[in-house]
């Protein structure tokens, strides 16, 4: 036989193409339109549909940038259409290759009621399935003007106060037609065997099986009458489509998703008509197609709804009901996990459960992050306390270097939970299961010969839009044919219940999910970043003082509606595209002044608190919020600080520059104002290595291969200006208690000013960096080269830390060369380590460099301000006040006490005298992390601690108050099976025995 398979293939794409997908929508007839241009931001539905219309025609432009448009839309069914399935077209101008990234429209009724959305891949309007002739219809479309901002290139589109006001859009087309339902099934038909013929080998004969009845397919079609001969088309196919699948075929679970990114090319307040549409599209597919499901994975996103579309709101709780609306995750937003702290994870799954709970009484045991730029290795232990059992995350396939090894396994966290997680092989999150995607989840498999399953998170994503009819139709056709995978649509839970009867015995996976990608997600956007970690810290205060004022003086009563409503807007900031400094310029500016409102609000809430506790009176209380004692005031208590230790001395420095001491540390600057020795007089060790500077400023080029504000490239590194250029060197303070040099440089267009201090009695070299940042496409990075061979640094993550090799044997190790670390670094080698803290800044690197004498070095480095253009063409420009400290001989438990003093700072009330802290803990290898009441307003105290070195601990907590039940508990603050809380000893003490890392909640009834 001839090889004519290119011919037919080619007749196909054609014939498709241009014949019978246009006949679909048969017999256009143009509908009335009117239009009103809402002024400013979007309005209330209401409002949209009271406006003045004006005229409107095809071919108009319309919305200039973030603008809304209201169309509204009459017309009549013709007499001669009665019976027939009749839809309205809607194009208000889609590109069909970008959905959700351009214009989309939602249509309502003349009641207001929403009826469906419009993108490019879901431009009809469904009439009626059986029209009455005369039937009439009047719609109002609320078109969104959402700018094109993929092309990864500098533009001010990306804020409404600088983007242009020309309109972008035009009208394409707005027709009431006929919709011919058998050819529609011809596309898919068609589509479907297609998709699947070009995955097949071409010396597998069901290849040529298909060819051959598209060929006969073609055949029957009459292409001046389409709809006439389509079903005599569709029987030449009927046979290969019903030939049955496999018996090995690979499985795949399809569940139908949106994924909705909570802001990044786009502004809050449009992601929550994005979530509208969404859902709108979702109800109205599952009112036609009663096998469809659909996975919602962010609370947030759907309180959303509740607030701004109650009636939709209504709609998802009975398809949540009736089992096709199916909540997921379970977290608040689907957040970053580098950089949120410990206690921000548990809350997103406190409030994002809570909500779910409250809402529809389901709990989702699953935990969905398909996107997110890595994972930290604290997961899963909090993903088991949250009453979760499994995990799924698609991102990790985006990795440059390795390949992850599994799709199916075990992940092992820094204590050594284990929590069964799913990685889908299709490598999306927005499949179409289209067969071509299908068939590299099945080849693509790394589990085969032990699993048989994977899952596939199906339909239109990042901007929303979910799944289609198209897509419905190609999981029946491929639930069960010969070439392709068994398609089923299911719930996540029955996936991985299935996946983990299969493959128990999955392989472990020990630490974090690093994603070998994003690595500038750790530093772009630096106050937003600095919002975040101090809003969390803001919080941890005004939870504890106000519960231990609640706890002991009458009448105090707990804010309880005011810190869940904070907690939610620091916990929707960190969303993937926020937090990670990756969304447009709007984004960031309205989460700067955000985090300033919530800084003033929880300021109040915790100096109120304070005042209570502190009573009339006029000595000074120092509060301190620190889990660890500190100048003698308790954790969690108040009081007058002691003597701090010796006074600190300042001397001319030999050679130009100051000498600080203060009995603990002696510290030289020399005339660059460069930090050239940070000797520990307690151990007889120098931290700073030969020949070294600490403190040093560099400058590196920073235009990374394509993902500007995502991405660091190994190459930044090729190229390094070291700032040592000096505009003055001045002692600005001196005293007994701290002496500070203030160090003034200039480069490119920005200049900054560090002011360096040691402190009476303190074992850190304190840095205040106040940058005036101009440059573009740079980054700032602030080196320690330290006199210390670590094989291995340690970086403080939620609830303890990881560890990372110092060199690059292998390629896993090489991919690591910028990483995340909370409130410090640590590098040791046995008997002796150096501590690099911060306090708000979260991308670093370690290298290993070598002595002269042929010993090794450690250089830590903190990556402190970029300049990337997309998408926002200003991140970072201005001002920046950045604070960190080096702490010479500390070890993992220095680091941790001092990484929370920096974050913590002591705050001065008058009041009467002390201050008994609420809850204390004997044991300082034992973090308080929160002290807080219960969620449910019944008063019970709730204290979460950890475990924070890595090792074994046995310790007491005792109450500040009587104490008649302890119970430990989950983060959800339900009781818990656990051995971890002892039983109330006589004084009302609670023995604790925690593992390394362990996370412990305590619920403590008040007697």
């Amino acid at each position: 036989m001839h090889d004519d398979r290119s011919i037919t293939e080619h007749r196909l794409r054609r014939v498709l193409g241009e014949r019978i997908k246009p006949a679909v929508h048969s017999r256009p007839v143009p509908l009335a339109i009117e239009r009103w241009d809402a002024p400013g931001e979007p309005v209330p539905v209401t409002e949209g549909l009271a406006a003045p219309y004006g005229p409107c025609a095809i071919g108009d432009m319309w919305g200039p940038a973030w603008g809304t448009t209201w169309f509204k839309v009459t017309g009549a069914v013709p007499s001669d259409w009665a019976g027939r399935t009749v839809e309205a077209v809607l194009d208000l101008g889609f590109d069909r290759m970008m959905p959700g990234f351009q214009c989309e429209g939602l249509v309502h009724r003349a009641d207001g009621g929403e009826i469906k959305a419009l993108n490019p891949y879901n431009d009809w309007v469904r009439v009626a399935d059986s029209a009455r002739g005369g039937e009439r219809i009047e719609w109002y479309v609320e078109g969104a003007a959402n700018p094109i901002l993929v092309d990864h290139s500098a533009t001010y589109e990306g804020d409404r106060r600088t983007s242009g006001d020309q309109p972008l859009y035009r009208l394409a087309r707005m027709d009431l037609t006929v919709f011919e339902t058998e050819v529609w099934e011809l596309v898919q038909d068609l589509e479907v065997l297609y998709d699947l013929m070009t995955q097949l080998s071409r010396d597998d004969a069901r290849r040529h099986e298909i060819l051959r009845a598209i060929d006969a397919s073609l055949d029957e079609v009459d292409l001046d009458d389409v709809a006439g001969t389509a079903a005599v088309a569709r029987a030449r196919l009927a046979g290969v489509l019903a030939a049955p699948a496999n018996a090995s075929a690979h499985r795949i679970s399809a569940v139908g998703h949106a994924h909705i990114d909570s802001a990044w090319l786009w502004p809050l307040r449009e992601t929550v008509r994005k979530v509208s549409r969404t859902a709108s599209n979702m109800v109205a597919l599952m009112d036609e197609h009663p096998e469809f499901l659909f996975a919602m994975s962010q609370a947030q996103q759907l309180d959303w709804i509740k607030t701004y579309r109650p009636e939709l709101f209504e709609r998802v709780k009975k398809k949540v009901a009736d089992g096709q609306f199916v909540p997921v995750g379970g977290m608040w937003v689907e957040s970053d996990t580098n950089m949120v702290g410990g206690e921000a994870m548990a809350r997103q799954f406190l409030y994002g459960k809570k909500f779910l709970m409250d809402e529809f009484g389901i709990e989702p045991r699953n935990v969905w992050l398909p996107d997110s730029f890595g994972y930290t290795a604290a997961m899963p232990q909090i993903v088991k306390l949250s009453g979760a059992k499994w995990f799924l995350t698609q991102k990790i396939c985006w990795s440059q270097v390795n390949k992850f090894p599994h799709h199916t396994f075990w992940w092992e966290g820094i204590d050594g939970t284990r929590v069964f997680t799913h990685f889908p092989p299709v490598d999306t999150y927005n499949s179409d299961l289209g067969g071509a995607q299908l068939a590299h989840a099945a080849r693509n498999y790394q589990e085969k010969g032990r699993g048989s399953r994977s899952l596939v998170p199906f339909g239109w994503g990042d901007g929303g839009g979910g799944p289609t009819r198209e897509m419905l139709a190609r999981a029946r056709r491929q639930r069960d044919l010969e070439g392709s995978p068994r398609v089923e649509i299911e719930r996540p839970d029955a996936f991985f219940e299935k996946a983990h009867a299969e493959y128990e015995d999955a392989p472990v996976w020990a630490g974090e999910l690093y994603l070998e990608l994003h690595r500038g997600t750790y530093t772009s956007q630096a106050k937003t970043k600095q919002g975040n970690r101090r809003s969390e810290s803001l919080l941890r205060e005004a939870e504890l003082w106000a519960a231990t004022a609640a706890v002991r003086v009458p009448g105090y009563g707990y804010p309880y509606e005011d810190l869940e409503r904070i907690w939610k807007t620091v916990l929707l900031h960190q969303f993937h595209d926020i937090l990670p400094g990756s969304s447009i310029a709007w984004v960031h500016r309205e989460a700067r002044a955000t985090y300033a409102k919530v800084r003033e609000e929880l300021r109040g809430i915790t100096l109120a608190a304070q005042l209570a506790l502190a009573g009339e009176g006029r000595e000074e209380l120092v509060f301190n919020c620190a889990p660890h004692a500190r100048r003698g005031i308790p954790a969690g208590g108040a009081g007058r600080p002691v003597a701090a230790g010796q006074p600190v001395t300042l001397e001319e420095r030999h050679g130009g520059g100051q000498t600080l001491a203060n009995g603990r540390l002696l510290v030289e600057i020399d005339g660059r104002g460069l930090i050239v020795s940070a000797y520990d007089l307690e151990a007889g060790r120098e931290s700073v290595a030969p020949g070294g500077a600490a403190n040093l400023l560099q400058i590196h080029p920073d235009f990374p291969n394509m993902w500007d504000a995502w991405d660091i490239d190994a190459f930044y590194r090729n190229k390094v200006t070291d700032l040592v250029g000096l505009d003055a060197l001045e002692v600005v303070e001196l005293g007994p208690e701290e002496a500070t040099v203030r160090v003034s440089r200039s480069f490119g267009s920005s200049s900054v000013v560090q002011s360096i201090t040691l402190r009476a009695g303190a074992k850190t070299v304190d840095i205040v960096t106040e940058v005036d940042w101009h440059e573009t496409e740079k980054l700032l990075k602030a080196a320690f080269p330290l006199d210390v061979k670590a094989e291995r640094s340690a970086s403080e993550t939620q609830f303890g830390h990881v560890y990372r090799a110092t060199h690059t044997n292998t390629s896993w190790e090489a991919a690591k060369f910028e990483i995340c670390a909370h409130r410090w670094i640590h590098a040791e080698e046995p008997g002796w380590g150096v501590a690099v803290l911060n306090d708000s800044t979260y991308g670093h690197d370690v290298t290993r460099d070598v002595r002269a004498d042929g010993g090794q070095t450690t250089t830590v480095r903190l990556s402190l301000l970029r300049a990337p253009r997309y998408p926002d063409p200003e991140t970072d420009q201005g001002s920046h006040t950045l604070r960190y400290s080096l702490a010479p001989g500390a070890t993992i438990a220095d680091a941790v006490r001092e990484g929370h003093a920096l974050n913590l700072p002591e705050r001065v009330v008058p009041g009467a005298g002390p201050v008994a802290p609420l809850v204390a803990v004997d044991d300082d290898a034992v973090v308080v992390e929160a002290v807080k009441l219960a969620e449910d307003g019944g008063g019970d105290v709730i204290v979460r601690l950890y475990e924070s070195r890595g090792g074994r601990a046995g310790a007491t907590l005792a109450a500040g108050f009587p104490v008649a039940e302890a119970v430990e508990s989950d983060l959800l603050e339900r009781p818990l099976e656990g051995s971890a809380v002892g039983a109330l000893t006589r004084n009302g003490a609670i023995p604790l025995t925690l593992r390394p890392f362990q996370i412990v909640t305590i619920r403590l009834r008040r007697g």
